[in-house]
């Protein structure tokens, strides 16, 4: 894992991000709700979230064995990655109702995938390969301290959003409701603000560029979804609440 490679990538990650945000907010992905034919072949989400998710959690486990790094801290930094993609990869994907869902387009699918190895190399290489060396006082430290738990509110907070998004629809049933209840009370999207919280928390946690760069990409890819769905919610429903924000309580 040669430190030229890693510095190339982490700056394409960087590059690829600002790129992304500047596309994503004049044309949505076309996924979901915004699912657009001339894509040509498409997956079941259930399988395209699979796909997408899992070289994250495999990616992962590899540079870990593959460095150096070992001890504590080390263990926990892998488990935090790693409980997020097991839940991602394995457990969000089947609690998935197909049923009435638009197929995810297979393009989106492979740059999914290119971004998530690309991801997972320069934060396995940061963490388990570079010259960072965490003692196990780093547990103790502010930076990581805060950053863990934003990461836990993070999680509880887009899992949460998840499962109320999963009950708005019946079996079988692929309409469009107004979700309620929990963080849904002042936002639009917690499940995406959730996520963001989540990666912004480990990149305080790591202190590392890496970890920044996915926080910076988490932003610039959700950000404008969520400002997408939130003027989608006002469009279509008369009665949607005033209140609410995209993703940020108050404000945004």
């Amino acid at each position: 894992m040669h430190p030229s490679l890693y510095h190339i990538v982490l700056w394409s990650i960087y590059a690829s991000a600002a790129a992304t945000f500047a596309s994503l907010l004049f044309v949505s992905a076309p996924y979901g709700r915004y699912a657009r034919g001339g894509w040509g072949l498409a997956l079941k989400p259930r399988w395209a979230w699979l796909a997408m998710e899992s070289p994250s959690f495999l990616a992962m486990l590899l540079m870990a064995s593959l460095g150096h790094g070992r001890g504590s801290v080390y263990l926990v930094f892998l488990a935090m990655w790693e409980f997020h993609y097991a839940y991602r990869s394995f457990v969000y994907p089947f609690l998935i109702r197909d049923a009435g869902k638009k197929d995810f387009p297979a393009a989106l699918i492979a740059l999914a995938i290119a971004y998530n190895l690309a991801n997972a190399y320069v934060n396995g290489y940061a963490l388990f390969d570079g010259p960072r060396v965490y003692s196990a006082s780093w547990l103790a430290d502010p930076r990581f301290v805060a950053g863990a738990l934003m990461f836990c509110a993070g999680f509880a907070t887009h899992a949460s959003a998840d499962a109320i998004l999963r009950g708005l629809r019946k079996p079988g049933d692929g309409a469009y409701l107004i979700p309620h209840g929990r963080a849904f009370r002042l936002l639009s999207c917690p499940n995406y603000s959730g996520e963001i919280l989540e990666w912004c928390g480990f990149a305080l946690a790591t202190w590392s560029a890496a970890g920044l760069s996915f926080a910076v990409f988490t932003v610039a890819n959700l950000l404008p979804r969520a400002l997408s769905h939130h003027r989608w919610y006002r469009e279509t429903f008369p009665d949607y609440p005033r209140e609410r924000r995209a993703v940020l309580p108050f404000l945004l």
